[in-house]
Protein backbone atom coordinates (compact mmCIF):
# COMPACT_ATOMS: atom_id res chain seq x y z
CA UNK A 1 0.00 0.00 0.00
CA UNK A 2 0.74 3.05 -0.78
CA UNK A 3 0.30 6.61 1.75
CA UNK A 4 1.25 9.76 1.35
CA UNK A 5 1.50 12.48 3.25
CA UNK A 6 -0.81 15.99 2.30
CA UNK A 7 1.70 17.95 -0.49
CA UNK A 8 2.07 14.28 -1.99
CA UNK A 9 5.38 13.29 -0.17
CA UNK A 10 5.67 9.20 0.06
CA UNK A 11 5.22 7.89 3.45
CA UNK A 12 7.44 4.67 3.75
CA UNK A 13 5.22 2.10 5.12
CA UNK A 14 7.53 -0.87 5.47
CA UNK A 15 10.81 1.26 7.15
CA UNK A 16 8.13 2.66 9.29
CA UNK A 17 6.33 -0.10 10.49
CA UNK A 18 9.97 -1.82 10.97
CA UNK A 19 10.70 0.95 13.13
CA UNK A 20 7.84 1.13 14.45
CA UNK A 21 7.74 -2.96 15.27
CA UNK A 22 11.40 -3.67 16.47
CA UNK A 23 11.52 -6.07 18.70
CA UNK A 24 12.24 -4.11 22.22
CA UNK A 25 13.46 -6.29 25.57
CA UNK A 26 10.52 -5.90 27.75
CA UNK A 27 11.20 -8.23 30.64
CA UNK A 28 7.47 -7.75 32.33
CA UNK A 29 5.71 -7.68 28.90
CA UNK A 30 7.89 -8.86 26.05
CA UNK A 31 7.53 -7.33 22.76
CA UNK A 32 4.74 -4.62 23.19
CA UNK A 33 5.39 -1.22 21.77
CA UNK A 34 4.55 2.12 23.64
CA UNK A 35 1.15 2.23 22.03
CA UNK A 36 0.38 -0.92 22.58
CA UNK A 37 1.03 -0.52 26.25
CA UNK A 38 -0.72 2.86 26.32
CA UNK A 39 -3.60 1.08 24.59
CA UNK A 40 -3.93 -1.19 26.89
CA UNK A 41 -3.72 1.05 29.98
CA UNK A 42 -6.63 3.28 28.56
CA UNK A 43 -8.61 0.65 28.04
CA UNK A 44 -7.82 -0.30 31.66
CA UNK A 45 -9.07 3.00 32.81
CA UNK A 46 -12.71 2.89 30.60
CA UNK A 47 -13.39 -0.57 31.80
CA UNK A 48 -12.62 1.08 35.68
CA UNK A 49 -14.13 3.93 35.14
CA UNK A 50 -10.82 6.05 35.75
CA UNK A 51 -10.66 8.14 32.77
CA UNK A 52 -11.87 8.13 29.02
CA UNK A 53 -8.64 8.51 27.28
CA UNK A 54 -8.65 7.38 23.31
CA UNK A 55 -6.01 7.19 20.75
CA UNK A 56 -6.77 9.68 18.13
CA UNK A 57 -7.52 8.16 14.34
CA UNK A 58 -5.44 9.18 11.44
CA UNK A 59 -7.78 10.33 8.49
CA UNK A 60 -6.85 9.03 5.18
CA UNK A 61 -8.32 9.37 1.62
CA UNK A 62 -8.34 6.29 0.05
CA UNK A 63 -7.41 7.10 -3.92
CA UNK A 64 -7.43 2.89 -4.75
CA UNK A 65 -8.81 -0.20 -4.09
CA UNK A 66 -8.04 -3.51 -5.54
CA UNK A 67 -10.69 -6.00 -5.08
CA UNK A 68 -8.61 -9.05 -5.82
CA UNK A 69 -12.11 -11.35 -4.54
CA UNK A 70 -15.52 -10.26 -4.18
CA UNK A 71 -15.21 -10.66 0.30
CA UNK A 72 -12.17 -8.85 0.34
CA UNK A 73 -10.39 -5.43 -0.58
CA UNK A 74 -7.18 -4.43 -0.70
CA UNK A 75 -6.40 -0.72 -0.62
CA UNK A 76 -3.27 0.11 -2.38
CA UNK A 77 -2.74 4.08 -2.29
CA UNK A 78 -3.86 6.89 0.12
CA UNK A 79 -3.31 10.30 1.64
CA UNK A 80 -2.86 11.39 4.98
CA UNK A 81 -6.08 13.97 4.78
CA UNK A 82 -4.05 15.97 7.24
CA UNK A 83 -0.76 16.28 9.80
CA UNK A 84 -1.49 14.87 13.02
CA UNK A 85 -1.58 16.86 16.23
CA UNK A 86 -0.69 14.62 19.01
CA UNK A 87 -1.81 10.94 19.93
CA UNK A 88 -4.11 11.10 22.61
CA UNK A 89 -7.00 13.09 24.10
CA UNK A 90 -9.66 12.67 26.50
CA UNK A 91 -11.09 13.48 30.04
CA UNK A 92 -10.17 12.97 33.84
CA UNK A 93 -11.80 14.52 36.37
CA UNK A 94 -13.70 17.29 34.33
CA UNK A 95 -10.28 18.52 33.16
CA UNK A 96 -9.40 17.35 29.20
CA UNK A 97 -6.03 15.87 29.06
CA UNK A 98 -3.78 16.06 25.51
CA UNK A 99 -0.64 14.11 25.19
CA UNK A 100 2.09 12.33 22.66
CA UNK A 101 4.31 9.22 23.15
CA UNK A 102 7.49 8.86 21.98
CA UNK A 103 10.25 6.31 22.23
CA UNK A 104 13.90 6.11 21.90
CA UNK A 105 16.42 3.45 21.70
CA UNK A 106 19.10 5.92 23.06
CA UNK A 107 19.59 5.49 26.47
CA UNK A 108 21.38 9.36 27.24
CA UNK A 109 19.01 11.20 25.31
CA UNK A 110 15.62 11.92 23.53
CA UNK A 111 15.55 13.53 19.82
CA UNK A 112 13.25 16.66 19.01
CA UNK A 113 13.37 15.51 16.21
CA UNK A 114 10.61 12.72 17.03
CA UNK A 115 8.37 15.70 17.18
CA UNK A 116 6.66 18.02 14.74
CA UNK A 117 6.73 22.13 14.65
CA UNK A 118 2.30 21.55 14.21
CA UNK A 119 2.69 19.21 17.52
CA UNK A 120 4.51 21.85 19.37
CA UNK A 121 2.09 24.61 17.92
CA UNK A 122 -1.65 21.82 19.05
CA UNK A 123 0.64 21.86 22.81
CA UNK A 124 0.88 25.03 23.00
CA UNK A 125 -3.02 25.77 22.05
CA UNK A 126 -3.72 23.04 24.45
CA UNK A 127 -2.37 24.64 26.90
CA UNK A 128 -3.46 28.11 26.64
CA UNK A 129 -6.60 26.93 26.82
CA UNK A 130 -6.54 25.42 30.21
CA UNK A 131 -6.00 22.03 28.97
CA UNK A 132 -3.46 19.35 30.69
CA UNK A 133 -1.19 18.33 28.23
CA UNK A 134 2.24 16.18 28.50
CA UNK A 135 4.52 13.90 26.49
CA UNK A 136 5.08 10.04 27.64
CA UNK A 137 8.79 8.89 26.54
CA UNK A 138 9.90 5.86 26.41
CA UNK A 139 13.67 4.80 26.52
CA UNK A 140 12.90 1.15 25.06
CA UNK A 141 16.47 -0.10 25.72
CA UNK A 142 16.11 0.54 29.63
CA UNK A 143 12.63 0.02 29.71
CA UNK A 144 11.90 3.19 31.28
CA UNK A 145 9.15 5.63 30.82
CA UNK A 146 8.72 9.45 31.78
CA UNK A 147 5.75 12.04 31.64
CA UNK A 148 7.15 15.03 30.57
CA UNK A 149 4.65 18.72 31.32
CA UNK A 150 4.45 20.12 28.09
CA UNK A 151 5.54 23.12 29.06
CA UNK A 152 9.00 21.69 29.43
CA UNK A 153 9.15 20.47 25.76
CA UNK A 154 8.02 23.67 24.66
CA UNK A 155 11.70 24.75 26.52
CA UNK A 156 13.87 22.77 25.07
CA UNK A 157 11.77 22.85 21.77
CA UNK A 158 12.85 26.85 21.74
CA UNK A 159 16.42 26.21 22.96
CA UNK A 160 17.01 23.80 19.68
CA UNK A 161 15.03 26.50 17.45
CA UNK A 162 17.49 29.26 18.57
CA UNK A 163 20.59 26.92 17.69
CA UNK A 164 20.45 24.96 20.93
CA UNK A 165 21.23 21.43 21.11
CA UNK A 166 18.66 18.81 18.88
CA UNK A 167 17.53 16.80 22.08
CA UNK A 168 16.59 16.53 26.03
CA UNK A 169 19.11 14.69 27.71
CA UNK A 170 18.47 11.86 29.63
CA UNK A 171 19.33 14.03 32.88
CA UNK A 172 17.05 17.03 31.62
CA UNK A 173 14.02 14.68 31.42
CA UNK A 174 14.89 12.82 34.93
CA UNK A 175 15.14 16.35 36.25
CA UNK A 176 12.00 17.79 35.00
CA UNK A 177 9.53 14.84 34.18
CA UNK A 178 7.83 12.30 36.37
CA UNK A 179 8.89 8.30 36.62
CA UNK A 180 6.14 5.99 35.50
CA UNK A 181 6.76 2.61 37.23
CA UNK A 182 5.67 -0.08 34.74
CA UNK A 183 3.06 -2.85 36.42
CA UNK A 184 0.44 -5.35 35.20
CA UNK A 185 -2.93 -3.55 35.23
CA UNK A 186 -2.31 -0.47 34.46
CA UNK A 187 0.88 -1.11 32.54
CA UNK A 188 1.74 2.64 32.41
CA UNK A 189 -0.10 4.23 34.78
CA UNK A 190 0.39 7.92 34.27
CA UNK A 191 -3.22 8.55 35.85
CA UNK A 192 -1.22 8.28 39.18
CA UNK A 193 1.26 10.76 37.82
CA UNK A 194 -1.46 13.50 36.46
CA UNK A 195 -2.75 13.22 39.68
CA UNK A 196 0.47 14.12 41.62
CA UNK A 197 1.16 16.80 39.48
CA UNK A 198 -1.67 18.55 38.20
CA UNK A 199 -4.36 18.12 40.71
Amino acid sequence: MVLNYPGGKRFKVKEDHERIHRFHPNYGNRGMTLEEDLNATNEYYREHGIAVIHKKPTPIQIVRVDYPKRSAAVIKEAYFKQTSTTDYNGVYRGKYIDFEAKETQSTTSFPLKNFHEHQIQHMKQVIEHGGICFVILRFSSLDEVYLLDASHLLIFWERQQSGGRKSMTKQEIERYGHYISLGYQPRIDYIKVVESIYF
